[in-house]
């Protein structure tokens, strides 16, 4: 298959699905092929390239009762049976009075997402982009990583007469330098491989193994950290899974529930979700054919909104923000292209205004202690430093963290200038700054 298949294309696909007999039938077409080349041990050990196509269809009978049924065909006739597969599982199925129907007709942002040198990208440029950064290696240090370059498309077309098409292409390299006591990490996506620069990536990885060797212990407890962009994202992402959709909101889970319009966190924190915006990696419309839209979730640290879809939108008599997850969907709308607004900040800056802390690269195994009270748990890694006295003194072992989020972002003192992004699921991606936040709270140490 070509690396696009284009509109005329899979349009001609759904419509074998469209005229099937039913109350409505909406199709989710995705298109999706990339190559991702993989290294460690400082050598390329794997290079492979994927390829996919799926049509979801999605049927009404009864007005209210729905089903949904998929295929990896592009013939015809196996998309005509998942539309009547769909229509059978939708026979059988309970009616939703909530369900609000398909999404009629619109227009849509216009977007240029699409990078055809990404998108084409053969394996000996994924190859170069590990000589660059390997060159950076001194000897006796490992490098593994990836580089990997993708091209996604979308239709949604439906009997409503929606008919909604999306193309985008991304790229994401990433470098670990490791010793045998100490690993540094960098990690960049964008839209455009040419935008990524492995040297420099790799030099800053390697600088973090480098600085970290001989890592000393520290005691568990509250500190003033340093958190660089790749760990701020991770806050963001479990912030935005909790809380930041209609669902969760309505059902009372949501820790933005009941109190919109109060001040939740810092000042110096705004937080949006803008899949608008030219350097998203998101669409100009959700996975419904909706339109996307920005929404402010922090506005100066006050809790302003949460996402919607057209169930939870008609649920609290509002419209749908655009953010309807591929059906079926137990989730809910789930905001995929955070951002939080970069301050003035340099990490140096935040550094060199620290008496005693911690700087942090990034977080692993995190997961979810308390969902309401927005309290996470995980470890960091990869570069990991005790700063005193406004310095870098060295590398200190991993500590787990456990830490509510929302009290995190209460004590915040300085906001990164700069933003870098941590890829997500459906065409998403989160872009944060680093933060300096006091009282963050490690609850235990590691053996490394």
């Amino acid at each position: 298959m070509p690396v696009r298949l284009g509109e005329a294309r899979l349009a001609e696909a759904v419509d074998a699905a469209l005229g099937v007999a039913a109350d409505g039938i909406a199709v989710l077409a995705f298109h999706s092929c990339g190559g991702l080349t993989r290294y460690a041990s400082s050598r390329i050990h794997q290079n492979t390239w994927r390829e996919d196509v799926e049509f979801r269809v999605m049927a009404v009978v009864d007005g209210t009762k729905t089903g949904v049924a998929s295929t990896h065909s592009l013939e015809p006739d196996a998309i005509r049976k998942a539309a009547e597969d769909a229509v059978a599982i939708a026979r059988l199925s309970p009616g939703d009075p909530g369900f609000p129907g398909l999404a009629p007709p619109s227009t849509y942002a216009p977007k240029t997402g699409f990078d055809d040198a990404t998108a084409e990208a053969a394996p000996a440029d994924r190859a170069e982009r590990v000589r660059r950064a390997l060159a950076e290696f001194p000897t006796g240090m490992e490098g593994a990583g990836y580089v990997e370059t993708v091209a996604d498309e979308v239709l949604i077309a439906s009997t409503s007469g929606l008919r909604a098409y999306g193309s985008t292409s991304r790229a994401g390299i990433s470098v670990m330098a490791m010793t045998a006591d100490s690993s540094g990490y960098a990690e960049r996506l964008e839209r455009r491989l040419d935008d990524l620069d492995a040297t420099a990536l790799a030099a800053r990885a390697v600088d973090k193994a480098e600085r970290s060797r001989d890592p000393k212990p520290v005691e568990p407890g509250a500190y003033t950290v340093i958190l660089e962009p790749a760990a701020v994202s991770t806050i963001m992402q479990f912030l935005g899974y909790l809380g930041f959709g209609g669902k969760a909101f309505l059902e009372g889970r949501s820790f933005m529930t009941g109190r919109i319009g109060q001040q939740l966190v810092s000042e110096l924190i705004t937080v949006v979700d803008d899949p608008l915006s030219e350097d998203s990696l998101g669409l100009p419309f959700d996975f419904e054919g909706v339109p996307a839209e920005r929404v402010t979730l922090f506005d100066r640290g006050v809790a302003r909104g949460v996402v919607w879809d057209r169930t939870t939108g008609a649920k609290a008599g509002t419209p749908s923000t655009g953010h309807g997850l591929p059906p079926p969907n137990s989730y809910g709308p789930i905001p995929l292209n955070l951002r939080m607004m970069p301050g003035t900040s340099s990490i140096e800056d935040m550094v060199a205004s620290t008496d005693r802390g911690l700087l942090v690269t990034r977080f692993h195994y995190s997961n979810v202690v308390n969902e309401k009270e927005t309290i996470l748990t995980g470890m960091t890694r990869d570069g990991t430093f005790l700063v005193e006295d406004g310095r870098i003194v060295h590398g200190v072992r991993n500590l787990r963290y456990t830490q509510n989020a929302l009290d995190a972002l209460s004590n915040v003192d300085a906001v990164g200038d700069k933003l870098e992004i941590s890829t997500e699921l459906f065409f998403g991606g989160s872009r944060a700054p680093a933060l300096k936040i006091r009282d963050f709270k490690f609850s235990s140490g590691t053996t490394h």
